[in-house]
């Protein structure tokens, strides 16, 4: 049902970077690249993760309560997926680990310009 989410982002190449190295891992690439805007994903037939400056040139504001969540197969890929997301300049926003017992272990982050993502695993 999901087709893609657009993160508000200040620098677009900086932003591709960091995607494209984050998720690479996942079999991710960039897949559309435009003036303002990237989609970034496994295939045009999958989710994937937009990046845009936004259209009305403003300063991008993540929003609050705002998240996208992304399920890389197993809690050990949470944990090396988001110790990746740190060390290319992300921000620990809840250390990888059991949130619901026997059902939900997330490992949250912050990309460079805020915004809020999780690696999930449910089960």
């Amino acid at each position: 049902m999901l087709s893609y989410i657009t993160l508000g982002v200040s620098d677009l190449e900086k932003s591709e970077a960091f995607y494209n190295a984050l998720l690479a891992p996942l079999g991710a690439k960039t897949l559309i690249k435009m003036d303002r805007i990237i989609f970034i994903g496994k295939s045009m037939q999958e989710p994937m993760i937009s990046i845009c400056v936004p259209y009305n040139e403003q300063d991008p504001h993540p929003g609050n309560g705002n998240m996208f969540a992304i399920s890389p197969g197993s809690k050990e890929q949470v944990n090396e997926l988001h110790a990746l997301a740190l060390s290319l300049g992300a921000t620990c926003d809840g250390e990888p680990g059991q949130r619901i017992p026997d059902v939900f272990y997330g490992g949250y982050f912050k990309d460079p310009d805020g915004n809020k993502g999780v690696f999930s695993h449910f089960g």
